[in-house]
């Protein structure tokens, strides 16, 4: 009689839908006691290289253990990655001269103190193509900035580091962008790039050093077109290291063969700690929406597939750093703990804002083959699963994902329904108005029972998902995967 009854206790959660078991760990309580701990005052933002995102991290990896997620080979106590940083001291001395042509009007993307001479070579946009049967190698390469036809500040923003890695392949020991920015957006550019900044210790691994030129391209290009020599001169930059990490946990596969396919899910957990205070004297940017929905998203997903496995198996990363440059993100991607051609999506979370409550935006919704998984698990819980509104803000390439996507790995990020980058959203995004108290947690019990079914959805359904053919990374998909 016993035996009978542990069977049909089986037998029916077996037969429980996926909505059906996403519904049974959803909690509105807990969302909220885990947003109101993460965005608390006393976490003072989450700051990168502080003592408080260490709590922050310790949290998530004993919510982890509670939850049964398992922890991962190769990890530090199982949960963490360690993550080497390095703080940068800015330069004192930034100098360029090419022939008879010097200026010291420069932005520093990447570099170190130098003094570095060598021939200059001028490649267009400084895209793949543009070095076919060019020796680059030891040269200086100078590139317009943008691409054809789009040279706007997102533009050029969202093309350096794809630039950047193109010219370390080709051996290039410089890249110089010759760019178009003046006034105002120059002074927002040189305020971002040229105050003190972390990277990771791993981008030290190539000397390649990356400036942006002040305007002016058409004078510049015309320069370097004479293939004169140039020099380029750093100097005063200093280094300390900063230790952070990575919180990482698994879930093994229940299918003999899918559980061999890993599904990451992800999210930042860092904000940008303390700054300017506001008009009632609040200096702390507790970062509720960005990213502690980001986080609670993942942590919601956890606690749901450790306690009903799904087939793929489930590895969840929440990133340190994204606030600095994307820079735990990256550090994974250089440093896997489960291989990358093991891995066949990335779910990221991200979060601005939200000025819609009927919709999830899910940035790169129609880019990849899980777009109706997305879709019906927003459908069952009382939203509209909507694509990127805001092409012109180049998302897609801000957030953790785009490290997964460059590697081929189909990656989109799932966020706040949002319609467009309003007024409503600047009102909380980076502002140390996002706090707890002012979020609706009715719409984050729907957005998170949403993303929580969604992957399940993904990491069930027998058809593994891939980039939409033509998509900018299906051949990066096609190179990392193979045959398989």
């Amino acid at each position: 009689m016993l035996m009978g009854s542990f069977l049909l206790i089986v037998s029916l959660s077996y037969a429980q839908s996926d909505a059906e078991l996403t519904r049974s760990t959803l909690s509105k309580s807990t969302i909220e006691g885990h947003i109101y701990f993460l965005a608390s005052d006393e976490l003072k933002g989450r700051e990168t290289g502080s003592p408080e995102i260490d709590i922050a991290a310790q949290y998530i990896a004993n919510t982890f253990r509670r939850y049964g997620v398992q922890p991962v080979p190769g990890a530090e106590n199982g949960y963490f990655q360690p993550v080497h940083l390095e703080k940068t001291k800015p330069a004192e001395h930034l100098s360029l001269t090419i022939g008879d042509f010097a200026t010291d009007e420069l932005l520093m993307l990447k570099g170190q103190n130098t003094e570095l001479s060598g021939e200059v070579i001028f490649l267009n946009y400084g895209m793949p193509d543009d070095y076919q049967k060019v020796d680059a190698k030891g040269k200086i390469v100078a590139v317009r900035s943008g691409s054809e036809g789009k040279a706007g500040p997102n533009d050029i923003f969202g093309l350096a580091r794809e630039k950047r890695q193109v010219a370390v392949e080709n051996g290039a020991v410089a890249l110089v962008e010759l760019t178009q920015l003046k006034g105002v957006m120059w002074g927002r550019f040189k305020r971002y790039l040229s105050g003190e900044k972390l990277q990771a210790r791993s981008q030290q691994t190539n000397d390649l050093i990356h400036l942006w030129t002040k305007g002016e391209a058409d004078t510049f290009e015309k320069i370097v077109k004479k293939k004169a020599q140039g020099q380029i001169t750093i100097s005063g930059m200093d280094r300390t290291a900063v230790p952070s990490k990575n919180v990482v946990g698994m879930v093994e596969g229940t299918d003999p063969d899918l559980k061999e396919e890993f599904v990451i899910y992800s999210a930042h957990y860092d904000h940008i700690g303390i700054g300017q205070p506001n008009n009632e004297g609040d200096s702390i940017y507790n970062g509720a929406r960005d990213n502690a929905v980001g986080t609670v998203t993942v942590l919601s997903a956890a606690e749901n597939i450790a306690r009903h496995p799904t087939k793929r198996s489930a590895l969840f990363i929440l990133f340190t750093a994204e606030e600095k440059g994307l820079l735990g993100s990256e550090w994974y991607v250089d440093n896997p703990l489960i291989p990358l051609d093991k891995v066949v999506y990335c779910f990221n979370s991200d979060n601005g804002g939200y000025n819609d409550t009927s919709v999830a935006t899910i940035i790169g919704l129609e880019r990849t083959t899980a777009s109706e998984n997305i879709k019906s698990a927003c459908t069952e819980f009382g939203l509209e699963a909507i694509d990127d509104p805001a092409p012109e803000q180049g998302l897609f390439d801000r957030s953790d994902n785009v490290h997964f996507a460059a590697s081929g790995i189909p990656a989109p990020t799932f966020s706040l329904g949002f319609r467009a980058f309003d007024a409503e959203i600047f009102k909380y995004y980076h502002q140390a108005s996002d706090n707890p108290d002012n979020l609706d947690y009715d719409y984050l019990t729907k957005f998170f029972g949403a993303y929580v079914l969604a992957c399940r959805k993904i990491a069930n359904d027998p058809v593994t998902p891939f980039w939409v053919k033509g998509d900018k990374y299906h051949e990066a998909g096609e190179a990392l995967y193979g045959d398989k």
